[in-house]
């Protein structure tokens, strides 16, 4: 059973926790407003860090899956922010969004379920691949090429969303990283293909925050203030800093050039997926 939400926490990890966990979700609700990414890509990591050099507490195997599902956690209310900022700007094709809604939420289940039997090692090169592909695709890999005009295939349309909610489930991210350069592959201006992204991460966010609370609650040496995967201590200090700050990072979004927000994304996301990388090897 999951360890009781006050067994064993050490008090003086309180103002610590605070002041990085509050640095993490300001930094994160930008990040969500400005890319569409609902933040997970920053908070992933970080949390995964705070919690292993502050050891606070549990079996350090669980911490990844304690991440992952914090922030999917943590992506409900910055998504609702986010959205409705790029709502307002008419850059979310809601049409879009009603037509992946099932699918998504169908590979949200998927995703959280295989993450259950996953180790530490596993669950986190997921994450830095699924980083690394991200970059490659949206700045490289796409720049400057466009498959089609439209995204009307029902198989192309039906799968993708299977996969984007199965992928961002494992990797504990809103759908941005994979939404946007899918997107704007099928000729999306960038804008639009981030604010559809930021509709994405609600899709995503709650299946994945109860598939993370379930398949961890009978999970033994979880950290205190833990409910199956998601840490409540880390949720309360990040949830309002994302949400006050989502709205200032989608006004950055449109006052950067297009090329240099993709710049900026794709910089962001090889620096992340180095990191994490990086603590593989050492």
């Amino acid at each position: 059973m999951t360890a009781s939400l006050l067994s064993d926490f050490d008090v003086s990890l309180l103002i610590p926790m605070g002041i990085a966990l509050t640095f993490a979700g300001a930094f994160a609700g930008v990040i969500a407003g400005m890319l569409g990414v609902g933040g997970g890509i920053v908070i992933v990591p970080v949390l995964y860090f705070i919690f292993e050099s502050l050891s606070v507490g549990g079996d350090k195997d669980s911490l990844m899956h304690i991440a992952v599902g914090t922030s999917l956690a943590t992506i409900i209310p910055t998504s609702i922010s986010s959205a409705l900022s790029h709502y307002k700007r008419g850059s979310i094709d809601i049409a879009l969004l009603k037509r992946w809604a099932i699918w998504i939420i169908f590979g949200v289940l998927i995703g959280a379920v295989v993450a259950s039997f996953l180790n530490k090692m596993l669950l986190t090169a997921i994450f830095a691949m699924i980083t690394l592909f991200a970059a490659y695709s949206l700045y490289w890999g796409l720049k400057g090429k466009v498959l089609a005009d439209n995204f009307e295939s029902v198989f192309t349309r039906n799968i993708s969303g299977l996969c984007i909610g199965a992928g961002s489930a494992m990797a504990g991210i809103g759908g941005g990283a994979f939404v946007v350069p899918l997107l704007s592959a099928y000729g999306y201006a960038i804008k639009r293909a981030i604010g559809t992204a930021s509709g994405v991460g609600f899709l995503i966010a709650i299946p994945g925050t109860l598939g993370f609370i379930f398949t961890g609650l009978s999970v033994e040496g979880l950290p205190a203030l833990s409910i199956g995967y998601i840490n409540l201590l880390a949720f309360i200090v990040i949830m309002p800093m994302t949400i006050f700050l989502a709205p200032l990072g989608a006004r950055l979004a449109y006052n950067i050039q297009p090329e240099r927000l993709r710049l900026i994304f794709c910089i962001f996301l090889i620096f992340t997926a180095c990191r994490m990388l990086l603590e593989l090897v050492l």
